[in-house]
């Protein structure tokens, strides 16, 4: 086995896994589970799932690999293209549908300069007149230097009069256009409607080999500089558009071998957000939700567990590997205080006590471990429970898990409002489990603070009900219910989040835990002595 110095645990971010010299190390290490196969099918739209559950990573091994068929890229919405749209909308004044619009377009254009590059070879496309001509347009707009960015793409759209004069001198070349058409500056809308059938009729007139599906991601991450009512637009336009694509366009193209589809990465949270006609339907036929959860008992037959043991698998010289071995090398001892027993190390239960069942949360860990371990400079050759139990590590982590809460609400809110959520902990005196008396008393306590210093009570918080359910929908507090037989039944919202209930409710008048994890970040979990 390698020595645990040399063991890597690749990257928490995933886009690290496009560059070359990392893709092998995500392929092998990919689990190919039912969601991927899920992900292929023809009816998805939508990627869903918390962050770190591996949105990204399920598109880049896509896009890296032909898997089923398909040809994949992954595009990212960035700050300059949420300002570039805020700019149309000012100069051209639009409303959501033509938000809408603007979106199918860049999506057209994306996959339309994909399926050439990919599919494009000896003059396969030179017989369909209508592509070939969309092609030069293109081609001839971008002086034959197109960039498959999204931000280069709102380009073609925002100078409509030029693309729609290049599109229709193309057709009318081609014999697929009769009659010269002019164009005028003044009316987007009227230009943009003329690209975006030109595109439609170019695409439908192609047969394809292959699956070819265009991922967008990015839309997690509002930048401060947006404010978040001229981003929720944007990004409804975005997700309209991907639905309407999908299921009113792409179908309706007839005798072609290959399919084209468009599927947006997205939490839960904001796939809530943005009023979706049937919106119940969309995320149980039309979504994959990435849900990782598993039990104690059942652990080692889980896919976070394969995901786990599958990462030191691939760094071993020697192949053949039974499922589960690795891991019990590196990690052979069994997690204290556990009411069940197993025949092999259950170590891994540890992970799973300090986790939010996330991939990413899992390789955290295990970098944190690794590099506290060997920073030591004592020789090892597997981890111990007392590598766990570092106190260094456990608060480094927990500093990780705080830091994904701030990144998840500065997606909505300040930074006085990050500081003021974090200001309502000290009110629970340390308290790691409270009951909802108790937690009504810190409410009450860190209100009457706010008021005292002038301060302004952050939304979320605008009543105990309603700050209740937000800390349960961070994961930061479960909520404990006794059954019959007197044993406790524990509800965490990653876990009760199923495509039937996406946005799970807590419950008042229970007991309630603050997350293992975080407590060393939050001050929790010892009580304080006041003087």
């Amino acid at each position: 086995m390698q020595n645990i110095n040399n063991l890597s645990f690749g990257f928490s971010d995933a886009e690290n896994y496009k560059r070359r010299e990392n893709k092998e190390f995500l392929n092998h290490s990919f689990i190919k589970n039912q969601s991927l196969d899920k992900l292929c099918e023809p009816s998805t739209s939508f990627l869903v799932g918390e962050k770190g559950t591996g949105k990204t990573a399920y598109s880049v091994y896509m896009v890296n690999n032909t898997y089923q068929n398909n040809f994949a890229s992954l595009r990212y919405i960035r700050e300059t293209e949420y300002q570039k749209f805020i700019t149309l909308k000012k100069e051209k004044q639009l409303d959501l549908s033509d938000y809408s619009s603007i979106w199918k377009v860049i999506i057209y254009l994306l996959l339309a300069e994909q399926v050439y590059e990919k599919e494009g070879g000896n003059g396969f496309f030179k017989k369909f007149t209508k592509f070939q001509a969309l092609h030069e347009a293109i081609q001839e707009y971008y002086v034959h230097a197109f960039s498959p960015e999204i931000k280069y793409a709102l380009q073609f759209v925002r100078e409509s009069k030029l693309a729609a004069e290049l599109l229709s001198k193309y057709a009318k070349a081609s014999g697929e256009q009769k009659e010269s058409i002019a164009f005028s500056e003044s009316r987007f809308q009227t230009n943009l409607l003329y690209i975006q059938k030109n595109f439609e009729n170019a695409l439908s007139s192609i047969k394809l080999q292959k699956n070819h599906i265009l991922f967008i991601d990015g839309i997690d991450i509002r930048p401060s500089s947006i404010p978040y009512g001229e981003y929720l637009e944007c990004i409804k336009g975005l997700a309209n558009a991907v639905w309407e694509i999908n299921n009113d366009f792409f179908p309706s193209i007839r005798d072609s071998k290959g399919r084209m589809r468009t599927v947006l990465l997205i939490r839960p949270d904001i796939f809530a957000s943005l009023g979706l006609q049937n919106q119940n339907t969309k995320i149980r036929d039309n979504s994959v939700l990435l849900n990782w959860s598993t039990t104690y008992r059942d652990h080692r037959n889980s896919d976070l567990f394969s995901m786990s043991d599958l990462l030191l698998q691939q760094q071993q010289q020697r192949k053949g590997f039974r499922k589960g071995e690795c891991w019990d090398h590196y990690f052979p001892f069994d997690t204290p205080s556990l009411n069940v027993q197993f025949e092999k190390p259950s170590s891994f239960v540890n992970f799973l006590r300090y986790a939010l069942y996330r991939p990413r949360d899992i390789v955290t860990m295990l970098t944190m471990i690794q590099e506290r371990t060997t920073s030591k400079n004592i020789k090892q050759e597997t981890f111990t429970q007392n590598d766990f139990d570092d106190g260094t590590f456990k608060r480094n982590y927990s500093d990780y898990l705080l830091g994904e809460v701030k990144d998840q609400l500065a997606f909505y809110y300040s930074d006085s409002d990050y500081e003021n959520f974090l200001k309502f902990f000290e009110f629970l005196n340390g308290e790691n489990i409270f009951s909802y008396e108790t937690y009504l008393a810190a409410f009450k306590a860190h209100t009457d603070f706010i008021s005292s210093s002038s301060g302004e009570q952050a939304k979320f918080m605008s009543s105990p009900e309603d700050f209740l359910q937000f800390l349960y929908d961070l994961n930061i507090i479960c909520y404990q219910e006794r059954l019959e037989n007197g044993k406790k039944h524990i509800h965490w919202c990653f876990k009760d989040r199923t495509y039937s209930n996406l946005s799970p409710k807590v419950k008042l008048n229970e007991t309630y835990e603050i997350f293992y994890g975080m407590s060393k970040a939050l001050n929790t979990g010892s009580k304080f002595v006041r003087g």
